[in-house]
């Protein structure tokens, strides 16, 4: 581990479709991500509260993907799992919510623990990729989505963050149909709206750049917030706290990424 998480264990993993983060939960206060959530405490219990008054207690605690939610803790660390739900076979978020809520919920539970272990060591050296972390987390990669070529261009463009901001309307042209025909293609192959798609994605380009001493304004810009005011209101909605106030509690926050030299 790099001399940011070495003393505090805290450390997040980012993968193209996976993010493991251990670390602060921060206040309790409501979030909405684009991910599917798997949450295990460090120590002690969880406590989450949904929007539709659901509430739960426990060691290990799932949120589908864009569901409003307060997350609280015994400890100030836990560990969250963020899942891309168009990564996945339709009906996989269901089947592994039905496994770990079930009766091997502590065998889940320790898998979970025991991956950050592994990750906050590094002992074995070698590059975490998506599958990888699957295996470690849940015993097995899970199962995944095949997309239409089409809507693959579109994500990666959406995922380069840089240049014009991507519109509907670029990616249609690429892809050679009509506005209209491509956001209902990328919504029958993702499962989700183009737009809800892209903000997501944009905030979750966010947790890259976490741990750095930078320019907030010149952040949101880069990446394609039209201006400071829009970036702040989507970033405190995906995810409960205000830019400033992320990058406050990651200076001690470890980030690697899939591929990246620090994990090779």
């Amino acid at each position: 581990m790099d001399d940011k998480g070495r003393e505090s264990g805290h450390l997040m993993l980012i993968t193209p479709d996976r993010v493991f983060y251990a670390g602060l939960v921060g206040r309790p206060r409501q979030r909405c991500q684009g991910a599917f959530n798997v949450y295990v405490a460090l120590k002690g219990s969880l406590w989450l509260t949904t929007s539709d008054g659901d509430e739960r207690y426990g060691e290990l605690l799932v949120v589908p993907p864009n569901t409003r939610h307060t997350l609280n803790s015994d400890h100030r660390s836990a560990i969250a799992i963020l899942i891309e739900p168009e990564s996945l076979r339709p009906g996989a978020l269901e089947d592994l919510t039905e496994r770990l809520t079930g009766l091997h919920r502590d065998l889940f539970i320790s898998k979970i623990r025991g991956a950050y272990d592994m990750l906050r060591s590094r002992c074995n050296g070698e590059d975490i990729t998506s599958s990888r972390l699957d295996a470690m987390c849940f015993g097995e990669s899970l199962p995944r989505r095949e997309l239409d070529p089409r809507v693959v261009r579109a994500i990666a463009q959406i995922g380069r963050f840089s240049g014009e901001p991507v519109t509907a309307a670029s990616c249609a042209v690429e892809a050679g149909l009509s506005s209209s025909r491509f956001l209902h293609l990328f919504k029958e192959e993702t499962g989700i709206a183009f737009r809800s798609f892209r903000a997501w994605k944009r905030a979750r380009h966010l947790l890259h750049f976490a741990n750095q001493d930078i320019n907030l304004a010149h952040l949101a810009q880069d990446i394609g917030y039209p201006d400071s005011t829009h970036f702040s209101h989507s970033i405190r909605r995906f995810y409960g706290l205000k830019p400033r106030a992320i990058f406050s509690g990651s200076r001690d926050l470890a980030i690697y990424r899939s591929g990246d030299a620090a994990l090779s």
